[in-house]
């Protein structure tokens, strides 16, 4: 029974001694990645795929080509918003004018006056 023993506490104490050198070399491993700013690093557990790292070039390089379509279409979106939000804003001010002779047109967006139907610049 005592030589079991002695098995084990051995056994364990190989166990402990060889936990911390294979956080050390993990460590080492990952310390050995060139990844710069302004780069994509693509890992794949341990293994170092040319196929990886030609696929991640790739789409880095189809996102930076696409990089101006992506602007006008925000910034396209962003006018449109802004078109919609000042009329939402003329209409208000038009219905909430003390002008008596004044009305929102809404298929022209527009606020008029009642008698000759010309816009009105300041409601």
């Amino acid at each position: 029974m005592s030589s079991s023993l002695k098995f084990v506490k051995q056994g364990l104490a190989a166990v402990v001694f060889c936990l911390p050198l294979l956080g050390l070399s993990s460590a080492a491993h990952a310390g050995n990645v060139n990844c710069s700013a302004g780069s994509t690093c693509v890992t794949s557990g341990n293994v170092d795929s040319v196929l990886t790292k030609e696929q991640a070039r790739q789409e880095k390089e189809q996102w930076d080509q696409t990089r101006s379509l992506r602007t006008k279409v925000n910034s396209r979106t962003e006018k449109e918003f802004d078109k919609v939000d000042a009329a939402f804003d003329a209409k208000d001010a038009c219905e909430k004018s003390l002008n008596l002779n004044a009305y929102w047109e809404p298929n022209t967006q527009r606020c008029l006056d009642v008698n000759t139907g010309r816009p009105l610049a300041r409601p």
